[in-house]
């Protein structure tokens, strides 16, 4: 069983910046890429970034690229989104997931962390 936990949620001002953390426990050695969602008020939850840890390599979604920035430490299993610039409508809930060796979709997830963005 692999576990997710994030933290470093909360409430910032249009412009500002964040930083999330998400830290894994349990048989974290069969992860293979980890990623951030999130989900808006009446919306569907929708992809944010992910990282492969064979590589490093990054991909983000459209709307946060060149403001979000997933890093991560394999080492430890913990993987971090720095957000800046961040704007209204990145005001969500956001999940931290994983990929273990195998699974085709996200098969682990956190319980989430709030983000709102005042204006």
């Amino acid at each position: 069983q692999v576990q997710l936990r994030e933290s470093g949620g909360g409430s910032v001002q249009a412009g500002g910046s964040l930083r999330l953390s998400c830290a894994t426990s349990g048989r974290s050695l069969s992860i293979t890429r980890m990623g951030w969602f999130r989900q808006a008020p009446g919306k569907e939850r929708a992809f944010v970034a992910q990282i492969r840890w064979s590589d490093s390599s990054t991909w983000y979604a459209a709307s946060v690229q060149g403001r979000f920035t997933i890093s991560g430490d394999n080492a430890k299993k913990m993987v971090y989104l720095q957000m800046n610039s961040l704007k209204p409508n990145d005001t969500a809930v956001y999940y931290c997931a994983a990929k273990r060796t195998g699974d085709y979709t996200w098969t682990v997830w956190g319980q989430g962390t709030q983000v709102t963005v005042s204006s």
